[in-house]
């Protein structure tokens, strides 16, 4: 990020720790490379105020703030640019502040978001992406991770796409960390899982696969129970960070990636980091990583995790490493859209 000058960002999601996904530890990541780079970072999360937990998802804290409450926060900080990370309550209010005093802003797609909400509800997808029109539309740009993203957000409508790809701490996740104790005492092949624990993740795809090996499964969630019970020789190690998340990755022979959901999918390339090759559906996300030489893709998940296990794990590692978070960080950065001084005295009046 050198070259650009300092810059006062407010960052409002729905999604912040404790919450442990994949958005929440992108906007961490890019959190910490903003600021390492001389920039000031505000983050407006639900932990700021009174909040309630997600109906079937109590995990997730929903915070319903007044927009004039958050426009305080915002106005305060006098921010160059605002962004908002998520479809939730807290930016529906910071939105709705934003488009009441002429303040641009960015926003972000990082879930499927009416795929997610429809397997959650039963309902048809379509409902929801009227939704994800409206929510988008007035946003000077839309961030995304993958071309395939981009594509089908422009389908549906929302045209100001811009890219904003994804990294893996690479001093964390190598082929050389250590793997589980409990790694030794497995059949071969170790087919590994890495994620919530939620029906969204599309999980019982690969826990009901019938390939020989052992299947891990690391994460929690909601499902986390109820999958147990029904997978007894399945083996659930709970959430796992650092160098452990790593060894886990490099100890096994493969990691399977069974959402459908995911705009973009970070264990994919923190697995592939650590040399460890990727099975998953042809879908948005997977289709923009995986190729032939690091994994395989296939309607019938056996067959892609068949074809995965041959794959050159020096290969794996090699095109893992080109995933930089700086890189990730300066691609935000450019997706921003100045507010400039006329849209905060604006704001402020």
């Amino acid at each position: 990020m050198t070259g650009s000058r300092p810059m006062r960002i407010v960052i409002v999601t729905d999604a912040w720790s404790p919450q442990v996904n994949g958005v929440v530890r992108t906007l961490l990541t890019i959190k910490g490379e903003l600021e390492k780079a001389g920039h000031a970072v505000k983050v407006i999360s639900p932990d700021l105020y009174g909040s309630i937990p997600c109906p079937t998802y109590p995990e997730i804290r929903l915070a319903f703030v007044r927009s004039a409450v958050i426009g305080q926060a915002i106005a305060a900080f006098a921010p160059d640019a605002v962004h908002l990370a998520t479809e939730g309550p807290l930016c529906l209010a910071a939105r709705r502040w934003c488009l009441r005093t002429g303040v641009p802003f960015t926003t972000a797609y990082h879930t499927h978001f009416p795929d997610y909400v429809s397997r959650r509800t039963g309902l048809p997808a379509a409902w929801f992406w009227r939704y994800i029109r409206w929510f988008h539309g007035p946003a000077r740009a839309v961030l995304v991770s993958t071309r395939s993203v981009r594509q089908q957000l422009r389908a549906h409508g929302i045209a100001q796409v811009r890219k904003w790809g994804r990294g893996v701490d690479l001093g964390a996740f190598t082929p050389e960390a250590p793997p589980p104790a409990l790694f030794a005492d497995l059949a071969r092949p170790i087919l590994l899982s890495v994620g919530r624990v939620s029906v969204e993740k599309n999980l019982e795809a690969f826990l009901a696969c019938d390939h020989p090996g052992s299947k891990v499964v690391v994460g929690d969630g909601p499902a986390r129970a109820a999958l147990e019970r029904a997978y007894p020789d399945v083996h659930f190690l709970g959430p796992l960070f650092g160098e452990e998340l790593a060894g886990a990755y490099a100890g096994a022979d493969l990691l399977v990636f069974p959402s459908r959901t995911d705009t973009f999918g970070l264990v994919m390339i923190e697995a592939l980091a650590c040399g460890t090759p990727v099975a998953a559906y042809p879908v948005p996300g997977p289709i923009d990583i995986v190729t032939p030489e690091i994994g395989a893709l296939s309607d019938c998940l056996e067959t892609a995790i068949t074809a995965a296990l041959s794959c050159d794990r020096q290969a794996c590692a090699a095109y893992g490493r080109t995933f930089s978070w700086e890189r990730s960080a300066q691609e935000f950065l450019t997706g921003l859209h100045c507010i400039g001084s006329t849209g905060m005295d604006n704001a402020a009046a």
